[in-house]
């Protein structure tokens, strides 16, 4: 939707995304904008190892890995999650995607293998409304999951 001239959409508690900003609002007018954690790596307000960084895309050590490996790769504009891409999100995505294999690389797994993980919603483990794939590696993985 466009709100004032800016693109919104709404996150899983129905409150505004500004997405030309990258700012979740609580919708409470006496707060200012809220930003994510990773909105907060983004911007250098919260430090991270980062292992990869462009224009579009992030990937840094997890801080509480599940794995020997455990990267999170995030688009730097805020998606609240992936069941909330528009089409207009297409081409981030596949960037998103296309650079894995290079932090991969960068950080041994590329070979031995790895496995991508996107949690969308609280049954499926999101816990960051920002949409984020975890890199996992590092040892053997098994199937299924959880």
């Amino acid at each position: 939707m466009v709100v004032e001239g800016r693109r919104e959409r709404s996150d899983a508690s129905g409150r505004p995304v500004n997405l030309d900003v990258g700012l979740a609002t609580s919708g409470r007018a006496d707060e200012g904008p809220k930003m994510t954690l990773f909105e907060k790596i983004v911007a250098r307000q919260i430090p991270a190892k980062i292992v990869y960084e462009d224009d579009l895309v992030l990937a840094f050590w997890d801080i509480h890995p599940q794995a020997p490996v455990h990267l999170l790769v995030i688009p730097k504009r805020m998606i609240p999650r992936i069941g909330s891409v528009e089409p207009e999100d297409a081409v981030l995505l596949g960037h998103l995607l296309a650079v894995v294999p290079e932090v991969a690389r960068r950080v041994g797994v590329a070979e031995t293998g790895y496995r991508l993980v996107i949690n969308n919603g609280s049954d499926g483990g999101e816990t960051v409304p920002h949409l984020h794939c975890h890199l996992l590696g590092g040892r053997p993985l098994s199937w299924p999951p959880g």
